[in-house]
Formats: C-alpha cells, structure tokens, sequence
C-alpha cells in the first residue's frame, strides 16, 4: 500500500490535528454505556424508518411489539457487519504504516485510528449480546473477499473503501441516536461511533484524493470497481436473512418484500448523496462503478 505522499507539511499537519481531537473527544465505551441496565423492549433498535420493511405490506401488518424486534435485531445484523468490517480496515491500516516512521503523526494517527477501531468492536459485540440475538455474519462469499481484500488492497481502493463502509454507517446512525424511539443503550453506542468516525472518515477522504495524484488512468478506473463492489457487499450483508427468523417473521416474504422495498432504497441513495459526489469529484464514478452502485441502490 505504500505509494509517493504530496504536500507532506500538511498531511502531517493535518495529522496532528487529528490527534489532538482525539485527545480531547475520544469516548470510553466501557464508561458512557450503560451495560448493565436491563434490556428494555418499548423501544426501537433503529429509527423505523431505517428498517429494510419499512413501508412495505408486511411492516403494516406487523404489530408495534414486532416492528420494534425486528429493528432491534436489524441493528444487531448492522453492528455485526461493522464488526466485520473493521477487522478488515485494521489489516490494511496496519499494512499500509507497517515500518514507517514512528515520529510521523500520520503514523501515530494511524495507529490512534486501529485502537478506536478495537475498541468499536468490542462496544458492537457487547451491543450484539445485549440485544439479545444469534451471531450475524456476513455472506461466506463476502468473508472470502474481506481476506483478500484485507491482504491486498492498497492506495486509494482501500481508503475509498473504509470511507464507503464508514458513510453508510455514518448516515444511519445520526438518524437514529438523536431517535427517542430508539434504545437509549443504542443511541449511546452511535453517539461515540459517529463523533469518533468523522475524525476517520476525513483521513480517509484525505489519504484517498493523495493516493489518486500518483495513479495512472487504469489504475483509477480498476480501483473505482472495486471500491463499488466492496459497497454492494456491506449494502448487501448490512440486514443478514437470519435477522427475519429471528424476529419472528416469515424469512421468504420477508427477503422477497425488503428486496423490493422503493422506501428504503430512496432511503439508501439520499444518504449516500455526498459520498457520491465526493466519488465523482475523485473520478471514482466511472460507469462500471455507477453500474454497480445502482444496483447497490446507492445511487
């Protein structure tokens, strides 16, 4: 992953700003969240409005008790991808600073950036096991690519990528931890999750447009695909099958009625609205992308 840096006065000033904003905003998961209030089962996992039956035929006929499972575990299924993912960004953060300079901030900003991601899986995982459901994983086709991708990505594929993940993530969880409707322990964890990952996501924005002025035509037009692809696979894995069963429901209709969801796909494309215009101002949305993007509905 290693490529040729520009304008390294200001990456390293823009490193310890990061830094320094850690020092001072970062959150103690262990400390800010309650874990050991009961679980309680009035309230929402995620604001409704962000589940994959919202508006559908089947989310009518659910009562509030069902709605309100369904979402907590839809949240479980998100927070187990993230989970997954993580572990992903960590292998190729930890690649790309592998024997830098230790004075570097931008080194010691990457490592700041590994240790809060442990730490966010970590307050996933505990979230997963409060909420009460199963272990969620991603598709074995999904897992399969994440090992490859974690071992070989480099350059702006993979910042692109952590900035894919990070975005749909982001929206998501602004929505809801404002939401009283949702679980306070929830809204807690999305908190800490959205003020610690704009710090990331700038240095993702940032390392993706420096690694892009050494690139070649082909190798931007490569990367635009497989940055694509790596956001159909978290869309797609984001609310596992197992999730249904769980709560309850009807797994077949269930699929067939979220697949065909127009709310929630609207809902996916006006949230990704500046993370495709920031692709687009990169030269990151090529057609095959978009192809892949809409067929991801995020555009």
């Amino acid at each position: 992953m290693t490529s040729v840096h520009h304008n390294t006065g200001e990456r390293e000033r823009a490193a310890r700003r990061l830094l320094d904003s850690s020092a001072a905003l970062s959150l103690d998961p262990l400390r800010e969240v309650d874990w050991d209030a009961p679980l309680d089962t009035s309230y929402h996992g995620l604001s409704p409005e962000w589940s994959a039956l919202y508006g559908t035929r089947y989310w009518s006929e659910l009562d509030e008790d069902q709605r309100k499972e369904l979402t907590r575990q839809e949240i479980a299924s998100i927070f187990s991808t993230g989970i997954w993912f993580e572990t992903v960004l960590q292998q190729m953060v930890l690649r790309d600073f592998y024997a830098a300079d230790p004075a570097d901030p931008n080194f010691q900003w990457a490592l700041t950036e590994v240790a809060d991601e442990c730490r966010h899986s970590i307050m996933f995982a505990r979230s997963v096991a409060k909420l009460r459901a199963p272990r969620y994983r991603p598709h074995p086709a999904a897992v399969r690519a994440g090992r490859w991708f974690a071992a070989l990505a480099g350059g702006e594929a993979a910042y692109a990528s952590i900035l894919v993940a990070e975005e749909v993530l982001d929206v998501l969880q602004r929505a809801s931890m404002c939401d009283e409707r949702v679980l306070p322990l929830v809204r807690t964890v999305n908190n800490i999750h959205v003020v610690e990952e704009s710090r990331h996501m700038r240095f993702a924005r940032a390392e993706t447009r420096d690694r892009l002025l050494s690139a070649s035509t082909a190798r931007r037009h490569a990367s635009a695909v497989v940055i694509a692809s790596v956001a159909f696979y978290i869309v797609a894995g984001m609310v596992s099958r197992k999730v249904y069963k769980t709560a309850g429901l009807d797994v077949a209709r269930a699929v067939r009625e979220a697949a065909a969801n127009e709310h929630h796909k609207a809902v996916l494309r006006s949230s990704c609205a500046g993370l495709m215009e920031f692709l687009h101002s990169c030269g990151l949305l090529t057609r095959p992308a978009v192809a892949i993007y809409r067929r991801a509905n995020l555009i």
